[in-house]
């Protein structure tokens, strides 16, 4: 088959790749209404996700010995699919069951598909990452913008974070011409990374980024309600901060790709994403929508670009899907943190200005840590083949 369609099965993949996460937020005063669910429920819900990510990613390499990456995604589309049905229940356990399940299957096809467009998409890397990185911000701006809508028209929250399991059916079929063509491969040597400076440089930046990505997505809305919108207004703001956040994945991931090295972007997207969070934060009115698109721009960007590290730097596609497992599992365990203490800092001081400076450190921290990963270097996971 030609490479457009493989490449169309791909982005049908990392559509499916945010609904399962951006959909409940909206609906959690529902949830919370029909259930009886405590508020630690609700954090721990919000939560759990993000650790089955990285839970996913350590068993990447299982995954490649066992099936290859071309089944190993085919496998996280059926996961996907099975946990948000599961969800369609209507009771806690397929709640939290179900959110386990779909983010697990998630963090299998998260890990893999750099190894894929390493592969795959060798000449093309830095488009066909921007690609990717764009439709899935477009798949969790899709899922936060319709989860009331839906939930209204189907008249139930548990059909409405069902209903996401029919366009990760559509994935699964799309993905299945390409399923089996690897097998098992040599899984990566995970020793090889944990010792390797370059490897943990990268590991940093994507869990840094993660982490204030995580951040927006769970206390921007109630940040803006502080500064005094109503939660309508509030809810848009964050919308349109969804929305940028795919044409800032790709251009970022593309024109990143082309450069001789990366280190120039490693400064200038994090500190755009900054300086616009402390301009929708604590700015003028009038900067709110300027600056809503610009945070939007710079934390897709901050993504896009991570993703663009972990292909860059890899030598091989072996070496890409353990790169990534090692960026990806590590990094979204420590990412967890961020909206945690994010909301300490919130609750101690009962106002927001420790907590911004707080996402501002945080961004600094990213700057000065994925700096040496800018630099053209590969790592490899694979020890020389011995004949």
């Amino acid at each position: 088959m030609g490479g457009w369609v493989l490449g169309l099965a791909m982005m049908l993949v990392a559509f499916n790749l945010r609904p399962a996460l951006s959909t409940v937020g909206p609906l959690l005063g529902q949830i919370r209404e029909t259930t009886g669910l405590t508020a630690a429920g609700a954090a721990t819900l919000t939560t759990l996700p993000v650790l089955c990510l990285g839970l996913a990613c350590a068993l990447a390499a299982p995954v490649i010995r066992r099936m290859g990456p071309d089944l190993g995604v085919l496998a996280g589309m059926a996961l996907v699919a099975a946990g948000l049905a599961l969800r369609g229940v209507g009771t806690l356990l397929f709640l939290f069951l179900g959110t386990a399940i779909a983010a697990t299957g998630i963090g299998f096809a998260n890990v893999l598909l750099p190894a894929l467009v390493k592969r795959d998409f060798a000449t093309r890397g830095g488009p066909m990452t921007g690609l990717y990185t764009m439709t899935l911000c477009l798949g969790a701006a899709a899922g936060a913008g319709a989860a009331v809508p839906v939930e209204r028209a189907l008249e139930g929250w548990p059909v409405a974070l069902a209903v996401w399991a029919l366009p990760a059916v559509v994935a699964f079929l799309a993905w299945l011409p390409f399923a089996r063509r690897s097998g098992p491969a040599r899984p990566p040597q995970a020793g090889r990374l944990l010792r390797d400076p370059l490897a943990w440089r990268v590991t940093a930046f994507m869990g840094l980024q993660s982490s204030l990505a995580y951040i927006l997505f769970g206390w921007l809305p109630l940040l803006l309600q502080g500064r005094g919108l109503d939660p309508l207004h509030a809810g848009l703001f964050a919308s349109l901060t969804t929305l940028n956040q795919a044409p800032g994945a790709l251009i970022t991931a593309t024109l990143a790709a082309r450069a001789a090295d990366q280190r120039g972007w490693i400064v200038g997207i994090p500190a755009l994403t900054a300086v616009s969070f402390l301009a929708l934060a604590f700015g003028a009115e009038g900067l709110r929508v300027p600056a809503a698109c610009a945070l939007g721009f710079g934390i897709g960007g901050c993504f896009g670009l991570a993703l663009t590290l972990i292909i860059l730097r890899a030598a091989d596609a072996a070496s890409a899907a353990g790169l990534s497992a090692m960026a990806q599992g590590i990094g979204y365990v420590f990412a967890a943190l961020g909206p945690l203490a994010f909301g300490l800092a919130h609750e101690a001081t009962d106002g927001w200005g420790l907590a911004g400076s707080l996402f501002a450190a945080i961004t600094v921290v990213a700057i000065v840590a994925g700096l040496p990963a800018g630099r053209a270097r590969t790592v490899a996971a694979l020890a020389p083949a011995t004949t």
